[in-house]
């Protein structure tokens, strides 16, 4: 360490700053009482006497599971980790990577002391820890080479061993064990920094509102830190609206780290903000490429990338899909007291970044061209590129129905909601709700709700749950005294003025009519297949639009042909879009998996024909 006074004085600064947000941290904490928390996710406030650095407290002690979050690597551990990186010294200030923009990837502290911040996008810093030998600096975003989430600065001289985003995917599966560990810091670092809320970008807007609830949803559904500020209740948030003379059409404001000020973005824009997409693909291969991220797309990533193929995973919104918008699945094999989607999701989207999958999210495929002179499958992008691949994943899934309901577009996102996740369930605290479905995603919607509404009305055209809902469901449906099950039931009309306030229903067999004052309604009404970006291409659709498969055409016929192979050869589907699939996650993660042999059998044959 730089011992001049002035270096003295600034880590003394950065110290005191640690012990003073210890304190808010912990403050905070025990108001924290009545979040929404699942079994699966929670973890418990580490020791308040843990110590980061000069054996002083920090900031990073309150966060979950200290000890696996911020590991101390051995010398034998470090010297096996050489292989893998190059070895940078860094002068006392420099900074070694900065929030929102690229860094070199992992950095491995071999001597000296480097500070770790974050940052908003209004400058406001908030120290985290101070980290020395044997520690290493990296969460998620370095595994697959998006900007930093924080800031590092070197306390002193500092001398690091840095291990690029490829290589360290490279370690994280030749060192076992040693990967394991890392790997667990990595995902709890990026949860620390999520409930943290004191980094990533800043949203400015009313609470509540459609957009914000919008872009809320986009970054919380894809594991993104933000934090909202909202200018009724914080004089910044307002002075600084009017700093930038906003209208009510420009909010929210988004400031990102950089300080760039967006107005109402739309998901992609705010993405590519953010560097969460990367480059378009250009002329770069990939051995599959594989449009949709729920349970069947990223089985398919997981099992393929493990086995040495390039993959690309594509989505136009969040990875997870339907399932990630689950608020609990307790039917799923191995986890007897259930996970949420978004847990489970989370674990398979980063288990196939592990595995070098490519993520492309939120980027949506306009058009599959097959036929091509060069036996390679075209995928024409929102960004204007064209991805190129040597065979094709079809997991698109499905999307819920929109009835035919007056006013219901106006009411999206004002009210009228297609998944049920906590930030729908802060709204609708102590009111009453309707749910209209009776499948087991409506069943799980409901029971969710029930523990945060005052009382659930849950709506279905048939005369009960028991043609479409597991028996677990239904009873414990019955249990719960606050969900009713109106059955024979429709909505007829919604009204409001900006935001949803009436409901109006029908009783199909009575032919009586309700009125009530209502401010959410949850949608979970059967699905259609997202197959639109099939039109033309020769892919062939059943009736209904799902994917017809095991039925090759043409010259193909010759050949064995895969039970998950469309029409095209080469083209392959998977999971809901598939026409005859089990439409549970079991099923579609099971379908994931079986068809990277197909792949394998049909690129291992194309290369034989190229010979």
């Amino acid at each position: 360490m730089n011992d001049k006074p002035e270096e003295r004085a600034r880590q003394a600064r950065l110290r005191n700053a640690l012990r003073e947000n210890l304190k808010r941290r912990k403050s905070q904490a025990k108001g924290r009482a009545g979040a929404i928390v699942t079994p699966e996710d929670e973890v418990n406030m580490a020791d308040e006497n843990a110590t980061v650095g000069n054996g002083e407290p920090a900031l990073a002690a309150l966060y979950p599971r200290h000890e696996q979050m911020f590991p101390t690597l051995t010398p034998r551990e470090i010297a096996r980790m050489r292989a893998f990186g190059e070895v940078r010294q860094y002068k006392s200030g420099e900074a070694l990577f900065t929030a929102g923009k690229k860094g070199p990837g992992m950095f491995v502290i071999l001597a000296g002391h480097v500070a770790i911040t974050q940052r908003d996008g209004l400058d406001n810093v908030t120290p985290i820890a101070e980290q020395g030998p044997g520690q290493f600096l990296a969460e998620l975003a370095q595994l697959s080479g998006r900007p930093a989430l924080v800031d590092g600065y070197a306390e002193g001289d500092v001398e690091v061993l840095v291990i690029p985003s490829d290589r360290l995917r490279a370690l994280l599966i030749a060192e076992a064990e040693l990967g394991e560990r890392i790997m667990r810091a990595l995902i709890l670092r990026r949860v620390g920094l999520i409930q943290g809320g004191h980094t990533g970008p800043v949203l400015i807007g009313a609470a509540g509102s459609g957009d914000v609830m919008r872009l809320q949803g986009f970054m919380s559904r894809n594991g993104y830190p933000y934090h909202l500020l909202d200018p009724a209740s914080d004089k910044d948030a307002a002075d600084f609206i009017a700093r930038h003379s906003a209208r009510p059409e420009d909010l929210p404001l988004i400031v990102t780290p950089g300080g760039t000020v967006l107005r109402n973005p739309s998901e992609t824009e705010l993405a590519r903000a953010m560097g969460m997409i990367g480059d378009d693909p250009g002329d770069k291969i990939y051995d599959v490429a594989v449009v949709g991220s729920g349970p069947a797309g990223l089985s398919t990533a997981v099992y393929a990338g493990s086995e040495g193929l390039s993959v690309a995973v594509l989505d136009t919104r969040a990875f997870g899909g339907q399932a990630g918008a689950s608020a609990r699945i307790e039917n799923y094999l191995g986890f007897p007291t259930g996970i949420s989607g978004l847990a489970l999701t989370a674990r398979a989207f980063n288990q196939a970044q592990k595995f070098g999958a490519e993520m492309m999210i939120p980027v949506e495929v306009r058009k599959l061209v097959c036929g091509r002179e060069d036996g390679l499958f075209g995928l024409q992008l929102d960004t204007g590129g064209t991805l190129l691949a040597r065979s094709v994943v079809i997991a698109s899934g499905a999307r819920y129905r929109r009835p035919k309901i007056e006013n219901l577009d106006k009411f999206e996102g004002r009210g009228v909601w297609y998944w049920a996740s906590p930030l729908e369930a802060k709204l609708c605290a102590q009111q009453e709700v309707v749910l209209v479905g009776g499948g087991n995603s409506a069943g799980q919607a409901a029971v969710f709700l029930s523990s945060h509404a005052e009382r659930v009305r849950m709506m279905i055209r048939g005369d009960g749950l028991a043609a479409s809902m597991s028996r677990y469901l239904i009873d414990r449906i019955a249990a719960t005294p606050n969900i009713e099950v109106l059955t024979q039931t429709e909505i007829f009309a919604l009204s409001g003025e900006d935001n949803l306030e009436k409901v109006c229903w029908r009783n199909s067999k009575t032919g009586e009519e309700t009125k009530a004052d209502i401010r959410n309604v949850f949608m979970f009404v059967g699905a259609d297949p997202a197959t639109g970006w099939l039109n033309d291409c020769g892919v062939d659709l059943d009736r209904s639009g799902f994917v017809i498969t095991g039925r090759l055409s043409g010259e193909d016929l010759y050949r064995g042909v895969s039970a998950l192979e469309t029409s095209i050869a080469g083209v392959f589907a998977v999971g809901d879009v598939r026409a005859g699939s089990i439409k549970r996650v079991g099923g579609a993660i099971g379908e994931g998996a079986q068809v990277v042999a197909a792949l394998h059998g049909f690129l291992d044959e194309a290369r034989t024909s190229r010979v």
